[in-house]
């Protein structure tokens, strides 16, 4: 069966912007996602076919839209609700206390 998530080889998708030895990480909040994600695997949460069936379960606008670790972010998110280890709830609180807790606020001069 075929998904949103098999375009690979499509055309009308523009270039590949392949870097060579470029960082593996453009933000701060990417190396933490890898971080905790390789934490979470001691959860036994699934397999590898597990974590990318559920990745390709996103809805197709929300896949196109979100970067490699955003697509990351909600297999894990979802994978923590599925085995009852979180919730939507608990989720969305400490993520309001993390972008508040990020806010940088600017002076005037």
């Amino acid at each position: 069966m075929n998904g949103f998530h098999d375009i690979g080889g499509m055309h009308g998708f523009g270039p590949i912007d392949a870097q060579r030895n470029a960082a593996p990480y453009f933000d701060d909040w990417e190396r933490r996602m890898f971080a905790l994600d390789m934490a979470c695997g001691t959860l036994d949460l699934g397999n590898l076919d597990q974590w990318r069936h559920t990745i390709e379960r996103m809805p197709a606008t929300a896949y196109s839209q979100a970067s490699y670790y955003e697509r990351w972010l909600h297999c894990l998110e979802a994978l923590l609700v599925e085995a009852g280890v979180l919730n939507t709830e608990e989720i969305a609180t400490r993520m309001a206390e993390i972008v508040a807790s990020e806010r940088v606020v600017v002076e005037e001069n």
